[in-house]
Formats: C-alpha cells, structure tokens, sequence
C-alpha cells in the first residue's frame, strides 16, 4: 500500500469552525482518506517512504464543489471546454464541477445526448466532473433514462435561455415533468426568471447604461417565477426544487414561506451577487452582464444576511463564459451583449475578501461551496469533507496573500471577466485530487496531466 500524509497546524476538519492541527492519511491507490489524526505528527514518527505534503503556515481545506458551471463543450468549445475550464476550477480550489445541460450543443437532454458529452470529456478533466440534465417542451420521456444514467438532476428555464436548443418550459410542460420525476431520486432547478410584463413606458433607452439593463430584468421577474414553483411544490411536495443564481433578495419572503410550509426548496446564490452592486458598474462594462441582473448594493447586503442565516443554502459560481465578439466590449452594448460572467478560479477569493469584511469565517465559506454544495449533488458521502472515506480532494490555502486579478491569471479560455483589476485576498497554493497534484501557483500545470473522473 502506498500512502501519502499530509500535515499543517491550521486545517479545517468536519464540525469544526476552528483551524487546527491535524495529519490525514491517503491511500494513493484508491486516493481516499483512511485516517485522520486530530493532531500534528512529527516528522520523526512517519515513516521515511510515504510521500509527505506538508502545508506549513498555510491552511489545508477541502476542495471546492462547484455546482453550477457551463462548460459549453461540444458545439460551443470557442466559449469554453472540459480542458480549459477544468484547469480553471483547479486553479481556484474546485476539484468538481457539475456541468449544465446548456450551452453546448447538443443540450443534455436526452441520454444519447449525455453520452456524446461524456465522450467529449473523456481524458480533458483536472477536476472531476458531474452532469446536470435538462427539461424542454417535450422531453418528459427522456427524464428518467437521465436519471438512471447518473445525471444529478435537471435544470430548466421559465424564461428565454439565450440559445434556440434549449427553449424554455410553461406550466404545463413543468407540471408533466415533475409528474415524470415524482419518488425519483433527483432535483428540479429552475432559472427563476418570468416575463409577465408589458414594457414600461419610461424605461431608460440608453443601451450602454447598466440601469437599462436592470430595469429591464425587475425583481418581479423573480417573485414570479418562485411563486409558480412554489405552487407547483404544494401539487408534487415530493419532489425536491432549487433555486439557482437567487438574485432579489425581494423574493426571500416567499422562499421563507415555502419552507416554513414544508416544502423541498433549497436555494443558490453567486459570488457576483455578493461581491459586485449596480452602482458600482462602469456606463458600458458589459463584463458584468448576467441574468438575473447584479442589482444594487442594499440588496448584495441582504443576501449576505440571508446566507448567513440560512436562507440561502450555497454559494457557486454559474461560470458562463462565451467568445469577445458576443460580450461586445468595444461597443459598450449591454443590452446587446452575452449574458454571463466567468468566475472559476476566483470564487473562493472572492469570497474570502467579501466574506472576512463581514465577519465570516473560512468554515462557513467552505460550508456553503463544499459541504452543502456535494449533498446538493448528492456526493455528499465522498466530497466536501477532510474525512475517514472520503475523496482525498484538499486545498493549501494562503488566506493572507494578495493579488491582483488580471487577465494574464485567468485560466478559463476567453480572458474576460468583470473582476479584472480587482485586488483580493486569499489565494489557493496547491489543489490535489484524490492526493494527487492538479495545480501549483508556482508552476501551474506544468508535468500535471488530466487527472478527473466523470461522475
């Protein structure tokens, strides 16, 4: 049996809101934990043949779990693909993904369509991957073949998704879908946008103008749309819903009343949503363009509060990345620009520098994108903890280095983000899966092949 240690006096364990010292166990082969020791063993104890990592002053976490990332690959590999973005998550401390089931082409709708994404990815993960399926006029039939070939569950729009191949559903085709899927053992995720409104008369015209923007995409939109699900809940209490990308914190009342009433609602919010507010977004800065919209600094607050208090019950990144041409940067076209902001590779910067202004520590950081987001996907019995039987996925964290984020550092394919600029604090040293080395700030991946499985 090979066996790899590794060791620091600041590590986060399971149950714990405090670093401490500790040493865990691999098994190289199988790349699980088989033992963890509350402690710091010495050198001098171990034995001279293991391979031994030791963190020193810096902080050993789990990795990260991402459930919420468009990896665009087949059909849109321009925007992004399993090879780039992977390498991206692994740069950031995310050792799994969970790709949705747009915008690659074709959409993971049925599991013909599964299995040509599978293919696609086979032998370009640095990270291990997961795949959502989704729900379209239609595809009811399709939904739990999905479920049987391993898909965590199914995503869909009650609004325009951006791209023809994946048309959204009304509720007709919701209400058939979840009769699909009742005792199933999967999620329904809603983008929780509707557009039930006639345009207003004043709303502003200015295309470059971020207020346009956000005028265009009210809070409504997404009171609607959460007032639909929850009254397809009441009708099929059965089946457990998600709310992806929350972000009106208008609508937390009636998340609050769903699950004061017993119903399965669990809920996600994005690192832009709180890291970045309206007033603050330049005339023109299409890089900050997403669906639902970046609203205003009043509100980025109470979603912090609904985090904290559990309202909320993750935090991912909704990495949507796409080609220059389509974010129209040098027309400043907001209104006409891609919806979408890239992330991977930041998030848990991000939110160690927003996070510790507010008092929140690196527990409940690595709560709400590891813990809570590997039972979201149901891994929770091998991700997101440093624990006996788990997956030895770890990060050597340094939460008090700063950088400055520039384009030259982002590791996804299209070096567009609107955290250019921006200086955080907190950077990820080394990610390992299952013990095995898959990123290095010093060296990057350099001698470091694809090392991830699709799950």
């Amino acid at each position: 049996m090979t066996i790899i240690i590794c060791r620091g006096s600041r590590v986060l364990l399971p149950d714990s809101n405090s670093l401490q010292p500790a040493t865990i166990i691999i098994e190289a082969d199988s790349g699980k934990i088989i033992q963890v020791h509350r402690r710091l063993l010495s050198k001098d104890s171990l034995p001279s043949h293991v391979q031994l990592i030791d963190a020193g002053t810096n902080v050993i976490l789990p990795g990260l779990v991402d459930a919420h990332v468009h990896l665009n690959e087949p059909g849109r590999t321009d925007w992004e693909g399993f090879y780039t973005g992977t390498r991206a998550a692994a740069s950031g401390g995310v050792t799994t993904v969970v790709d949705m089931p747009l915008n690659s082409i074709p959409p993971t709708v049925s599991v013909a369509d599964l299995s040509v994404k599978r293919t696609s990815a086979q032998g370009q993960c640095f990270t291990d991957v997961a795949f959502w399926g989704g729900i379209i006029p239609g595809n009811q039939k399709h939904l739990k073949p999905l479920v049987d070939a391993g898909v965590k569950g199914f995503k869909c729009f009650l609004i325009d998704s951006g791209v023809d191949e994946f048309p959204c559903v009304d509720e007709k085709d919701l209400d058939e879908a979840m009769s699909a899927l009742e005792n199933q053992p999967t999620t329904l995720l809603f983008h929780a946008e509707m557009d039930k409104h006639s345009p207003s008369e004043d709303n502003p015209s200015d295309p470059a103008s971020y207020s346009t923007f956000l005028h265009s995409r009210p809070d409504a939109f997404e009171i609607d749309a959460i007032s639909l699900i929850t009254g397809l809940q009441q009708k099929h209490p059965s089946l457990p819903c998600h709310i992806v990308h929350l972000s009106s914190s208008k609508a937390l009342p009636l998340i609050r009343d769903a699950r004061a009433a017993g119903l399965k609602l669990s809920v996600e919010t994005c690192f832009h949503y709180l890291c970045l507010s309206a007033e603050d977004i330049p005339y023109g800065k299409t890089t900050a363009k997403c669906c639902p919209p970046i609203r205003e600094a009043s509100n980025r607050e109470l979603l912090w509060d609904a985090l904290k208090e559990g309202t909320i019950d993750i935090v991912v990144s909704d990495h949507s990345p796409c080609v220059q041409e389509l974010k129209k940067i040098d027309e400043g076209d907001i209104m006409g620009a891609w919806g979408g902001i890239s992330t991977l590779g930041l998030g848990l910067s991000l939110l160690w520098t927003e996070g510790s202004r507010r008092g929140i520590s690196l527990a409940q950081i690595i709560d709400w994108t590891s813990v809570k987001t590997a039972k979201h996907v149901g891994l929770h019995e091998r991700k997101g903890k440093l624990q006996t039987g788990y997956d030895a996925d770890f990060i050597i964290w340094n939460p008090d280095a700063e950088f400055t984020v520039t384009e030259e550092s982002l590791r996804f394919k299209n070096k567009i983000s609107p955290y250019v600029g921006l200086k955080v604090r907190g950077r990820v040293e080394k990610t390992f899966l299952r013990g095995s080395l898959i990123y290095d700030c010093v060296n990057g991946f350099d001698g470091i092949e694809p090392k991830g499985e699709l799950l």
